[in-house]
């Protein structure tokens, strides 16, 4: 099926995939794949309630399987006119693959979501990097597509959203309470100084490749290629595995849903929070009010309330 993929979907560029090229995507796909699969299982190994990042890791590792099952199949691409012409004929094309984009507009957001949500940052800090992530992406892609000069304008933009991913995981982000202890905060720091260093590779790949027409397409494959296998599956299995032994409870992440606990809508939990429906939430806790009132559950159990409000835990 490798060998036939370029001629099934023949290159619409000039500078295009070769036959060598498809095969190194052909394995890719595989191995991104069989790590999906091995997320899958070790996530249904876990308890309910407990699966947030391993469930993330499966969204990443299902994206990259089929974007890397596009690229390996010649699909996906639009020839673009190249600046540097590097001993071509004036009118060059080369194949630039949106599809690679379109992956890490979805993966790159949640790979700093596993980063940041061990750390004791603020959602709107965490939501803040996550958009420098599209921003570092999106610029990438639309200087890939410019034919002209002004490509370099948007690699310079999306450099500047990577400086502030840089401190947000390696300033602001070590600089965090982490709940969760100090043996998570010694794993972040290994984690987020690899993944700093792994993202500082990207552009200078596109500066060869899609910016300067340094590199041919095969060699840009076999370049991103090795980073997305160290940024995807080497990372995610790298960073949940030091966080199995964690207490997720400790970081407030945890499953609001009922089906998850045995209790339907209107049951009591020891511990919880009074809910209008006179649901209570485990270990949540009632908010600073002028006065406290009791509020009956279900089933004889008793929540609390506050009328000048009530928090509870995080949900995911």
């Amino acid at each position: 099926m490798a060998g036939s993929s370029l001629d099934n979907n023949p290159p619409n560029a000039s500078r295009h995939l070769t036959a060598g090229g498809s095969d190194w995507l052909w394995a890719v796909t595989a191995i991104m794949g069989l790590c999906d699969l091995a997320m899958i299982g070790w996530s249904f190994a876990r308890p309910r309630g407990t699966r947030v990042f391993h469930q993330i890791g499966i969204i990443v590792l299902t994206t990259a399987t089929i974007a890397y099952f596009a690229m390996a199949s010649d699909l996906g691409a639009a020839p673009a006119t190249e600046e540097f012409l590097r001993g071509g004929a004036p009118g060059t094309t080369r194949q630039i693959f949106y599809v690679r984009y379109i992956q890490w507009f979805i993966t790159l957001p949640l790979l700093l979501l596993v980063l940041l949500l061990t750390t004791g940052l603020t959602l709107s800090d965490i939501f803040t990097t996550i958009f420098m992530g599209w921003v570092l992406v999106i610029c990438g892609l639309v200087g890939a597509l410019t034919t002209t000069s002004y490509k370099w304008g948007f690699f310079v933009f999306g450099l500047f959203a990577l400086f502030y991913i840089w401190h947000a995981l390696l300033g602001h982000g070590l600089r965090s309470t982490f709940i969760a202890g100090g043996g998570v905060r010694s794993g972040y720091i290994r984690t987020a100084g690899y993944f700093a260093l792994l993202l500082m590779l990207y552009p200078i790949c596109w500066a060869c490749a899609e910016g300067g027409n340094v590199i041919s397409v095969t060699g840009e494959m076999i370049w991103y290629g090795i980073l997305d296998l160290l940024a995807g599956p080497v990372f995610l299995f790298f960073s949940l595995f030091g966080l199995r032994s964690v207490d997720m409870a400790a970081f407030g992440l945890w499953s609001g849903k009922y089906t998850d606990t045995g209790y339907g809508p209107g049951a009591g939990h020891a511990n919880g929070a009074g809910h209008a429906n006179g649901a209570g939430y485990t270990n949540g806790a009632g908010a600073a009010g002028t006065g406290m009132a009791a509020a009956p559950g279900a089933n004889g159990a008793t929540g609390v309330g506050a009328p000048g409000g009530a928090a509870a835990a995080n949900q995911v």
